[in-house]
């Protein structure tokens, strides 16, 4: 499966931005999907991830509470709604692929789209 992330941008602390990731190729919604980040100079960590039929996720707990995963498996796109935005989620930010649901390690997906960068001014 392809993957093809974008909605990064520029916002102010406090603001919010809507990323989505499109995905062709293979049966989309065979897929649980995640959202992983990357700030210079660290690693890659888990975001959120939702499962094959969208009915269940989970999150990081630096996110929980502002950030939401949702899917549209007849879009073949998933989603991550960022809210109350903080400089400290200034990142690169990736969607990934797997068969399995509940992973939360970077090494465990099998398939990765490409960045977008999303930066929160103070």
């Amino acid at each position: 499966v392809q993957l093809q992330a974008s909605g990064g941008g520029l916002v102010q602390a406090g603001g919010s931005l809507r990323l989505s990731c499109a995905a062709s190729g293979r049966t989309f919604s065979r897929y649980s999907m995640g959202w992983f980040r990357q700030a210079p100079g660290k690693e890659r960590e888990f975001v959120a991830a939702i499962s094959w039929s969208g009915t269940s996720t989970f999150y990081a707990d630096s996110v929980k509470g502002r950030f939401t995963i949702s899917r549209d498996n007849a879009k073949n796109t998933v989603y991550l709604q960022m809210n109350s935005l903080k400089p400290e989620d200034t990142a690169v930010y990736y969607c990934a692929a797997d068969g399995r649901y509940g992973l939360s390690n970077a090494y465990e997906y099998d398939y990765w789209g490409q960045g977008t960068q999303v930066t929160v001014s103070s």
